[in-house]
């Protein structure tokens, strides 16, 4: 099975940038369906991006379309989040999410890997 290692999050004013990279290990990141998540206090888990493992097909969640962008590397196994005028309302864990169905979700029980997440907060 596959394993994934997030990184990239940090501290960031309002309106910055930050690339969120996860890492897979243990299998090839190009059998999966790749995914992101994020879930801030007391939220629940929210869709933020999600790309086909071809590569061919992507979706972005409603509150961060225009402003995030997401992509891979097979040659790496990496898997990248864009995150761009970030506002204080992003602030979140990250997760990546793989995913073996042969079309995408956008949905948390559809995935069966999961890395640990990744602290990003935005400040105001």
């Amino acid at each position: 099975q596959v394993q994934l290692a997030e990184s990239g999050g940090g501290l960031v004013q309002a309106g910055g940038s930050l690339r969120l990279s996860c890492v897979a290990s243990g299998r090839p990141l190009s059998n999966y369906n790749m995914a992101w998540f994020r879930q801030a206090p007391g939220k629940e888990r929210e869709f933020v991006a999600v790309i086909h493992w071809r590569g061919e097909t992507a979706y972005i969640g409603d509150s961060v379309k225009g402003r995030f962008t997401i992509s891979k590397d097979d040659g790496k196994n990496t898997l990248y989040l864009q995150m761009n005028s970030l506002r204080p309302a992003d602030t979140a864990v990250y997760y990546c999410a793989a995913d073996t169905s042969l079309y995408v979700h956008q949905t948390v029980a559809e995935y069966e890997y999961w890395g640990q997440g990744t602290q990003v907060t935005v400040s105001s």
